[in-house]
C-alpha cells in the first residue's frame, strides 16, 4: 500500500536541543499510529512538523508523494484546512461559535459554501451522537461532548490524516475511551489515517501501531507487549 504520509530523516532543532534527530516513518491510509514517549521527548514537534505547522529544518514529508515542505505558509495553511484534521487536548473550540458552526470551520475558512458546510456539520454531530445540540456553544458542552465536536470538525472535510495532540488529555479515563472509540469509528468511515500523540498506555494500546520516540528519535521496538511507558 502506498503511504499517505511519509517522512524521511526529520531534523528539527532548538538551539542546542535536537527535537527530531533523523525521524523516518510511513503512515497508510486508514492506519492508527500511536506516539509515545516521555516529556520533550519530540513527540508534539514530530506532530507538528508532520502536519506542517512547523517547517523542518532538515529532511522532508511527503503526502502522498509530494513534499510539503516546498510549500510556502499559505499552501501549508490550505493543506492544514483541507488534507488535515486535528483534535487538542483542550478542543480548542471557538467560544463564540455554536457546536455546528465550530464543526464547519475548516470548511468555511477552505471556502466552502455555508449551506454545504453547515450541512456537513449537522450529519458529522448527528453521527457522533449530538444531534440537538447543534446550537450551543461550547460552554454549553460537557467535556466529552466539546472533543465529540472537535471530532466532527477535524473529520466533516474527510481529511487524509487526523492528528490527535494528547486528545484525552483533559477528560476522565471512561469519557477518554468513548471519545477515543468516536474518533477511530469516524476516521475508519473516511479511511483516514490518525496520528495521536499520549501518555496514556490505554490509548496507545487502541493504535494499530505505536512508535517511542527517546531524544528525537525513533527507538528500537518494544517485543515485551508492553507499550512504552
Amino acid at each position: 500500500m502506498n503511504s499517505v504520509l511519509a517522512a524521511r530523516g526529520l531534523v528539527k532543532t532548538y538551539g542546542d536541543v535536537h527535537a527530531l534527530a533523523g525521524v523516518d516513518i510511513d503512515i497508510d491510509p486508514g492506519d492508527v499510529l500511536a506516539v509515545v514517549g516521555p516529556s520533550g521527548s519530540g513527540k508534539t514537534t514530530l506532530l507538528h512538523v508532520l502536519s506542517g505547522i512547523l517547517r523542518a529544518d532538515g529532511g522532508e514529508v511527503f503526502l502522498d508523494g509530494r513534499a510539503i515542505g516546498e510549500l510556502n505558509e499559505t499552501g501549508r495553511s490550505e493543506l492544514r484546512r483541507t488534507a488535515f484534521g486535528f483534535v487538542f487536548q483542550s478542543g480548542m473550540l471557538v467560544a463564540e461559535l455554536t457546536a455546528e458552526e465550530n464543526a464547519a470551520l475548516p470548511m468555511l475558512l477552505a471556502g466552502r459554501s455555508r449551506e454545504e458546510s453547515l450541512g456537513a456539520a449537522r450529519s458529522w454531530l448527528t453521527r457522533l451522537g449530538l444531534r440537538g445540540l447543534e446550537g450551543r456553544r461550547p460552554g454549553e458542552l460537557s467535556g466529552g461532548q466539546a472533543q465529540r465536536v472537535a471530532i466532527a470538525r477535524a473529520l466533516a472535510h474527510r481529511p487524509r490524516v487526523v492528528f490527535a495532540d494528547e486528545p484525552t488529555g483533559a477528560l476522565d479515563t471512561r469519557t477518554g475511551q468513548e471519545m477515543m472509540t468516536s474518533l477511530l469509528q469516524a476516521a475508519e468511515e473516511t479511511n483516514a489515517a490518525v496520528v495521536i500523540v499520549t501518555h496514556d498506555q490505554a490509548i496507545a494500546g487502541r493504535a494499530h501501531r505505536v512508535v517511542d520516540i527517546r531524544d528525537g528519535r525513533i527507538a528500537a521496538p518494544d517485543h515485551s507487549g508492553q507499550v512504552p511507558a
